[in-house]
């Protein structure tokens, strides 16, 4: 009988020492905790920590980190997947079935990796554990460990970026700009939203880039006055208005950007809106300084923006922080808003965008852009400066 064929090496982004690095500061802050493990839902926390790669998280999906070493347990369809993408070695399967039960499966784990009994720390703050499935793992867990909310854990090691993880986010904002680059190439009285969408999408792909973590947000004539993603395509008029807000994305890092470009001669109140939205952007930027509250930045978007009194026209937050993020939001948690109290520091990667909504005029008018924060402060990551765009 033929020996049984070699796996594949595991290909991953990252090299040994900083999955090194990224695990030591969960085993330090676990212990600092009190907690003998971690269940691991969310997928930018399992990419995070072992490179593993996958959309199969809209299933159960659970990475336990305490005992031994950290160990998978996913479905069939994932197992090469996890072999492939990630360090993981000890990777188990739960079978699909009427009667599957992958909580009791992973209760059944928790014993073989003598965490019965244990303090376990869960995420539950994830799109990769849906409320059913919480709700089944709670009541198999029940008298078998004790779950304490913990999804704050890895995703705020996650805020302070690695010069490894700066390479990749760098290169996603060189994405972005060449995707603004294609939107401006097409862009002009009679083009077709799809044309320039897939111009934009396909310029992220040229460039060796990834899905974004949610859909490229377009939106023309009354529709630039929406900021999430809708089915429908339209024309553009001789004289128009086109949102967009899209990113590069490289090995899952997002660097965002947002424009409302001008069709045609812009209306005066394109141009009162762009003024505002500029001096709010750069206000903000100068406010993304090591050691203050995320509050100072939206504190300054408020400022600016109510003072020239467009209060009514602007949004309760003005950005988040990004990394490596999976469907269906690149949105980090940490957003700037009212209070925020996250304490900005060195390594952090912010989306600032100064959203513009003037339902009574019909004027949109949005700018943003992802920084750094260095030492110093801020740094831009886009080659583009923030002048009115006009096609």
């Amino acid at each position: 009988m033929p020996d049984a064929p070699t796996a594949l090496p595991p290909r991953t982004h990252f090299s040994d020492a900083e999955f090194a690095r990224r695990n030591g500061l969960l085993a330090r802050e676990m212990e600092r905790r009190g907690l003998d493990g971690m269940l691991i839902f969310a997928p930018e926390s399992q990419y995070w920590l072992t490179g593993h790669d996958t959309f199969g998280y809209c299933f159960f999906q659970c990475l336990v980190v305490g005992g031994a070493a950290p160990a998978l347990l996913t479905r069939s369809a994932d197992l090469r997947q996890a072999e492939r993408t990630s360090t993981l070695r000890d990777i188990r399967v739960w079978r699909d079935g009427v009667d599957a039960d992958p909580a009791a499966d992973l209760a059944a784990m928790l014993d073989t990796l003598g965490l019965t009994g244990k303090r376990l720390g869960i995420e539950t703050n994830t799109h990769g554990l849906t409320a059913a499935n919480h709700i089944r793992l709670t009541a198999a867990l029940d008298g078998h460990a004790t779950l304490v909310e913990a999804s704050d854990l890895v995703s705020t090691l996650r805020l302070v970026k690695s010069e490894e993880e700066l390479a990749c986010v760098r290169t996603a904002a060189t994405l972005a700009d060449e995707a603004l680059d294609a939107a401006l190439d097409v862009t002009s009285a009679g083009a077709d939203e799809a044309h320039i969408l897939a111009h934009m999408q396909g310029a992220v792909f040229q460039g060796g880039g990834d899905y974004p973590g949610n859909p490229f947000i377009i939106g023309s004539g009354p529709d630039a006055l929406l900021c999430r993603y809708r089915t429908g395509r339209r024309s553009l008029d001789g004289d128009d208005q086109l949102t967009l807000e899209w990113a590069g994305v490289y090995r899952h890092y997002h660097a965002a950007m947002m424009r409302t470009l001008v069709v045609g001669a812009p209306d005066p109140a394109h141009l009162e809106l762009h003024t505002a939205a500029q001096d709010a952007l750069l206000a903000c930027e100068a406010a993304l300084r090591p050691g203050d509250p995320m509050s100072r930045v939206f504190d300054a978007h408020a400022s600016v923006l109510d003072t020239a009194g467009l209060g009514a026209h602007r949004l309760n937050a003005c950005g988040y922080a990004l990394g490596a993020r999976f469907a269906p939001s690149w949105m980090e948690d940490q957003m700037f808003y009212d209070g925020a109290p996250t304490v900005m520091a060195p390594g952090m990667v912010f989306f600032l965008h100064m959203i513009l909504m003037d339902s009574a005029r019909g004027k949109a008018m949005c700018l943003g852009r992802t920084s750094v924060i260095t030492g110093a402060g801020a740094e831009p990551l886009s080659r583009h400066g923030t002048e009115l765009l006009i096609c």
